[in-house]
């Protein structure tokens, strides 16, 4: 926090998003510029957009936000060109030879007509005299196509027109550049000679869904000459102003060349600094701007100054104003993060953001998630592989940030203190697993147990005899490899799950309470909390309880058969299943209790709700003037006047559902949290697999060659399945616990990340 608090111990920020304000801003057209700079430099102010009725062509800095695309727009020209000039050239062949044929073919009718018989001329005269307005008039297109496109191309001409048509083709030796897509392509010439305005649209639209690029053609000679020269001419100027642009280019790239990185940055900042800029409104004078955005509230005086500073530095006569406005909307949820504290802040807000200063899951997830990694992760020697991976990402970590990695390397370098955390509690777990690679080691103390005999031959029958005190920390390496082994480690494991699991959900309950009573909602307090702590720890609560007292005391009393025949015969003995005295009184007391706490979640709160309503709004007609300034933009949550509509029926409903749901949960809850007992199960059958059925097989047959392929398909296994496939599948287990059992209980995640303008994004994002 900014500000300086007493007492021994610092203040914690996560618990509680930062206290934020709707700030405005009314800054001078000269200091603008300078002023957006400055803050985003602060990087502490998130921008409203007050101009998001305009287009992006309609705001102030619009020219501002543009690129040259000059060159190109030449580069197309001058495509273009080449193609027309093809198509002057092949077409006007395809004139001259018919314009040949014709004269050819004219000169020898005329030779016929004068060796003919004077009795036919009248006959041939009245032919001439034919109407000339009855004759049809053909008309014609020219342009290129495809070249693999050009059969199909004339079949469906030849089809759309049924017939009526003419096409000629020649093919260009050369390739040449499309000016629609700049890349090469292998194409032909074509005339198509059609008559009816209905022939030329078919054909129109046929030529633009093939991609036939059409350029306008003359009849007359004279004319196809003087085009031809023309684009000759426009070829050779541009050619030339291309030439002399890319040289210019190339040199200019060469001077800049060692100052690429400063010059990239500086205009990805002008670029983010005018798109900010046309967030902000013109004032009606248009002399200023005014911008409105949400800040923390500690940043004031900080941005106050940045003001400041602008306005000296750009030498206006005018100081820019400040001030906070009174608005209804919802602030931006904002959390003050270090390298350590991101990634656990990170998975929270994967799940959802935090509605404004609601609780956050992530203060206790920095220690729970990676607690409840281990507990299915549990081997000290896979957790120091993950530490040893994890210091070299966390060591390395100035030189890793500033290289591109790829997409699985970036996610395990950001959360490289996440797998820090895992790899330390794993060890943990490990050691009190006592597995290493599957293999126990009595590390701290001999085992309390050893052999009847010298031949230990009744170790796996009648067992083991206790000749010494329990060990100390963990599991008594004895136990691993003998017939007792599963039954007990599957018993310890699981009951061992659901203490933990009524533990985190207990956790989840008191967050609701801090929830509550943070919001001043004495209501969610009395008929939330209250019967929740009640019908969970009267059921569940008091089965750990017994696991407690099973543990401590070594009764072999059925817990399965307690806790089923509480709900089912109340009032039957416990017999051999009494843990403890007056037990079956406690049990009736309980039952009562967690039945009672339904009906007291469900009813009260809806009437309270319904009745806090009214009176809040009885003998109200208008309501009353804020006494401050509003924002310009318009309240979109709850900003309008009048009376807010209570629907009894849909807080009813919601009610019904949030407390069926919470019944339902706190059983099938519960039973989530197994999958702790299962995953370590499933971990150390796995490892103990992997180094019987592997290691000391190869071991057993005394040849180093299938030593080093056992060694060898060891590590590989070790390293694919049990570091990579069963961490993901611990990681993603933990992460659901955590986002379903423990977060239902108490976090919304309505909420919308504060996402401030500055320029640390502006230089890492991508291009």
């Amino acid at each position: 926090m900014a500000e300086t608090h007493g007492g021994c111990c610092p203040p914690m920020d996560l618990m509680r998003s930062e206290p934020m304000q709707l700030v405005q801003v009314i800054v001078p057209m000269e200091s603008a510029h300078l002023t957006v700079s400055y803050l985003g430099d602060l990087g502490l102010v998130q921008f409203k957009d007050l101009n998001s009725d305009k287009s992006p062509f309609q705001r102030t800095y619009a020219a501002q936000v543009s690129f040259n695309a000059n060159n190109d727009k030449l580069q197309r020209s001058y495509n273009e060109l080449v193609e027309y000039k093809l198509v002057l050239q092949k077409a006007g062949e395809f004139f001259a030879s018919a314009h040949r044929s014709a004269t050819a073919q004219q000169s020898e009718i005329e030779t016929h007509e004068a060796g003919e018989d004077l009795l036919e001329a009248p006959l041939l005269q009245e032919e001439k005299s034919v109407d000339p307005t009855k004759q049809v008039k053909l008309g014609f297109l020219t342009g290129l196509v495809p070249r693999e496109k050009s059969m199909v191309f004339e079949r469906i001409l030849f089809r759309a027109t049924r017939g009526n048509i003419f096409i000629r083709q020649s093919v260009i030796e050369e390739s040449v550049v499309d000016p629609n897509s700049g890349e090469k392509a292998e194409k032909n010439v074509f005339v198509v000679f059609f008559s009816g305005e209905r022939a030329k649209s078919k054909i129109l639209k046929i030529c633009e869904a093939f991609g036939a690029n059409r350029y306008p053609f003359s009849e007359d000679l004279g004319r196809q000459a003087q085009m031809m020269t023309e684009v000759s001419g426009r070829l050779s100027e541009l050619k030339t102003t291309i030439g002399a642009g890319l040289d210019h280019r190339n040199i200019l790239l060469e001077t800049i060349g060692e100052k690429f990185e400063q010059w990239n940055l500086k205009v990805r900042k002008e670029k983010a600094i005018y798109h900010t800029l046309n967030m902000l409104s013109l004032d009606v004078t248009k002399k200023c701007l005014v911008g409105e955005g949400w800040s923390p509230v500690f940043a004031a005086t900080e941005l106050q100054d940045a003001l400041q500073r602008a306005a000296v530095d750009s030498n206006s006569q005018v100081g820019s104003i400040f001030q906070v406005l009174r608005t209804k909307e919802m602030p931006p949820t904002f959390f003050r993060t270090n390298k350590f504290t991101t990634a656990f802040q990170e998975i929270v807000d994967a799940y959802g953001v935090a509605k404004y200063q609601e609780a956050n899951p992530s203060v206790f997830t920095i220690v729970t998630f990676p607690f409840l990694f281990a507990v299915m992760f549990g081997d000290w020697g896979h957790g120091i592989c993950l530490l040893l991976a994890t210091m070299y990402l966390i060591l390395r970590e100035k030189k890793l940030s500033s290289q591109k990695l790829g997409d699985i390397m970036e996610m395990a370098f950001g959360g490289r203190y996440v797998i820090f955390m895992m790899s330390l509690f794993s060890i943990y777990t490990g050691l009190i697993y006592n597995e290493f690679f599957s293999i126990p080691y009595p590390l701290f103390a001999s085992s309390a147990y050893e052999c009847r005999d010298v031949s230990c031959s009744e170790a796996t029958t009648i067992g083991l005899i206790k000749t010494r005190d329990t060990y100390p920390f963990g599991v008594d390496p004895v136990w691993h490899g003998t017939r007792s082994e599963l039954p007990f480690l599957n018993s310890l494991k699981m009951k061992m799950s659901i203490l933990l699991g009524v533990a985190q959900m207990n956790l989840g309950i008191i967050m609701s309470f801090f929830n509550a009573k943070f919001f001043k909602s004495a209501v969610n307090v009395w008929f939330q909390f209250v019967p929740q702590m009640i019908f969970l720890n009267c059921l569940f609560g008091y089965l750990s309880v017994l696991i407690i007292i099973k543990w401590c005391t070594g009764s072999q009393a059925d817990l399965y058969h307690v806790m089923i025949y509480m709900f089912l015969s109340p009032m039957d003995d416990l017999g051999e299943n009494q843990l403890f005295p007056n037990q079956k009184l406690v049990q009736l007391t309980f039952l009562f209790l967690a039945l009672v706490s339904v009906p007291w979640m469900l009813l009260p709160k809806p009437f309270i709700l319904k009745k806090q309503h009214e009176a809040r709004h009885q003998g109200q007609s208008y309501a009353q003037l804020d006494e401050t300034d509003e924002s310009l933009q318009v309240e979109t949550n709850g900003g309008g006047h009048g009376h807010e509509e209570f629907e009894f029926s849909e807080i009813f409903v919601h009610q019904l559902i949030h407390t069926i749901e919470f019944v339902l949960g706190a059983v099938s809850n519960t039973a989530s949290y197994l999958r702790l007992w299962a995953l370590s199960l499933a971990h150390s059958e796995l490892s103990s697999v992997f180094y019987e059925k592997v290691l000391l097989m190869a071991w057993g047959f005394n040849n180093i060659f299938i030593l080093i392929i056992g060694i060898l398909v060891f590590i590989f296994a070790t390293v694919g399945v049990l570091l990579v496939m069963e961490t993901l599948s611990a990681f993603l287990h933990a992460l659901r616990l955590h986002w379903v059992e423990y977060q239902n209980k108490f976090y919304e995640g309505d909420g919308y990340k504060f996402a401030p303008f500055t320029f640390t994004l502006v230089a890492n994002e991508e291009e």
